[in-house]
């Protein structure tokens, strides 16, 4: 009855303390989604980022970022989606970093007007990379035969059942130098004077919470509730925003599987496998 009769009061009469919004941004960034562990992209976060941003009251959104990156193209997306619903809503944004914000966790990490980390989180990887697999002599091994038809005599370049070609390898390097050119372009416009004049900025390389303050990649060192508490009072409040729930009913910053049946749920844990290889390699990059 009590906070019923709160809640009533002009807010002039309360004393709730200021709330600040904390989006988490957790997991490594896909173009699909995983069914049965946390991922991003920007149909994964959209929602909980518009709630967020949507708290009226609120002078600032928080986002807790810990991924060792991904797809470019949803970091982008993200990056996006944050800084247009921040100008829109006229908010500041708050990053701190947990493990890690590398290569497209950096990136997503760049929407903050401030960015704090730890002095042992991992910062940077400022770069492209693209992996995959190659398997020609497995076929001969096990007598099969790959038939591919095409129209187009470049619809096939690196596949994965073929030996690699150095015209395949040259055309990809260079897709690869556009995108790093577009990510080191909006690290510039992002950190602008901030930034230290090192070469090995932009070369992939990777840092503590510390180093990456003295190269300008990050604002300071410290924890969301100590910072927030320091710059709105100590009556500041936390409130973690988050999207639906999944197939198993756990909170998720978006879209959960639904009402997946058991022939999906079966198709997903087979394609997960590659999935989870894959995630597993990124973070094990950054000795998580």
């Amino acid at each position: 009855m009590a906070g019923m009769l709160k809640r009533l009061m002009p807010k002039r009469f309360r004393n709730d303390g200021l709330v600040i919004p904390v989006v988490r941004l957790h997991g490594a960034i896909v173009s699909g989604g995983g069914r049965f562990k946390q991922q991003l992209n920007l149909a994964s976060v959209a929602p909980a980022l518009e709630k967020a941003f949507s708290k009226k009251d609120s002078p600032a959104v928080a986002l807790s970022i810990n991924s060792p990156g991904g797809s470019p193209v949803q970091s982008r997306m993200i990056f996006d989606r944050i800084r247009a619903l921040a100008e829109e809503k006229n908010k500041r944004v708050l990053v701190f970093v947990e493990d890690v914000a590398a290569s497209g966790g950096y990136m997503i990490a760049l929407a903050g007007d401030e960015i704090y980390a730890d002095a042992t989180s991992i910062v940077g990887s400022i770069g492209v990379v693209s992996g995959g697999f190659g398997f020609p002599e497995l076929l001969k091994k096990i007598g099969v035969e790959r038939r591919v038809y095409t129209a187009g005599e470049n619809k096939v370049i690196l596949d994965p059942f073929k030996p690699e070609k150095e015209s395949d390898i040259e055309y990809l390097k260079e897709l690869q130098l556009e995108i790093h050119q577009v990510f080191i372009d909006m690290v510039k416009s992002r950190r602008a004077s901030r930034l230290a004049e090192d070469p090995d900025l932009f070369s992939g390389l990777f840092w503590t919470g510390r180093r990456g303050l003295e190269l300008g990649l990050v604002d300071n060192l410290g924890g969301m509730r100590e910072e927030i508490k320091k710059r709105y009072g100590r009556d500041a409040k936390l409130e973690l925003v988050s999207g639906g729930k999944d197939f198993f009913g756990r909170r998720m910053p978006g879209v959960g599987i639904g009402g997946a049946g058991l022939d999906q749920i079966a198709a997903s844990a087979v394609s997960g496998l590659a999935e989870t290889l894959e995630e597993k390699a990124l973070w094990s990059r950054y000795g998580l």
